[in-house]
């Protein structure tokens, strides 16, 4: 088992954002967790990462409780990828240098120059884009330079969060299927969290819901309700 997540809940002042949220995910699935904007899919995810903690419960990842743990190490396991890409990299920094960055952290100097081109053209890019600012590339672009800096620790866990909500529907759709492509091809296990259900029946084994702070298995009862919460 790659992530388990047993009990989690999460307060927001005195509003209940996530009540006893309980789920795992094996090697090689793609679990999908849908639900309205400000449902709390993105603090799901947040606190999986360790980015804010939550108020109870446990996380564990490759079964090592990581729910406190203020060590860095385990991100080698685990890596990111965020709803505008353009956000997550340094503007001053080429994307070279930003996707060596947790190579250099986790794996060492060593051919690092190679390394970094070979990535970006796994994730459909040339390699000069080693050279290019954020700025001077498309959403997608940056998008795929994203998932490039991600897999390049060879992490057991990709989270995904909101990852295509900000590209258009083609680009979007190219996104999704170079995540499912890169998933069964290095076996990692990926939790894509959205609000587009369309997105998630084309990637995910298993798709949940949450929806008033609690994670509910999609039924066919439930599927027309949640498909117009895709825009």
């Amino acid at each position: 088992m790659i992530l388990e997540v047993r009990h989690v809940k999460k307060f927001f002042g005195k509003r209940l954002v996530l009540d006893d949220i309980n789920f795992s995910l094996d090697a090689g699935e793609c679990l999908g967790i849908v639900g309205l904007s400000g449902g709390g899919k993105s603090t799901l995810a947040k606190i999986i990462a360790r980015l804010i903690d939550c108020d109870s419960g446990k996380i564990f990842l490759c079964g090592e409780d990581i729910t406190r743990s203020n060590d860095n190490d385990f991100y080698c396991n685990m890596q990111m990828i965020f709803q505008t890409p353009e956000d997550s990299f340094n503007p001053r920094r080429t994307l070279g240098k930003s996707i060596a960055e947790p190579i250099k952290n986790f794996c060492g100097n060593e051919n690092l120059r190679e390394q970094v081109e070979n990535l970006l053209v796994e994730v459909g890019l040339p390699k000069n884009y080693a050279e290019r600012y954020p700025r001077e590339v498309s959403g997608g672009e940056c998008q795929r330079a994203a998932i490039a800096r991600a897999i390049s620790v060879e992490p057991k866990l990709l989270i995904c969060d909101e990852a295509t909500s900000a590209l258009d529907v083609t680009i979007a759709a190219q996104i999704v299927a170079l995540i499912k492509k890169l998933c069964a091809e290095k076996n990692i296990a990926c939790l894509f969290i959205t609000h587009d259900l369309a997105a998630l029946k084309k990637l995910t084994d298993r798709i949940l819901v949450l929806e008033d702070a609690h994670l509910k298995t999609l039924d066919e009862s439930k599927f027309k309700e949640v498909l117009q919460w895709s825009i």
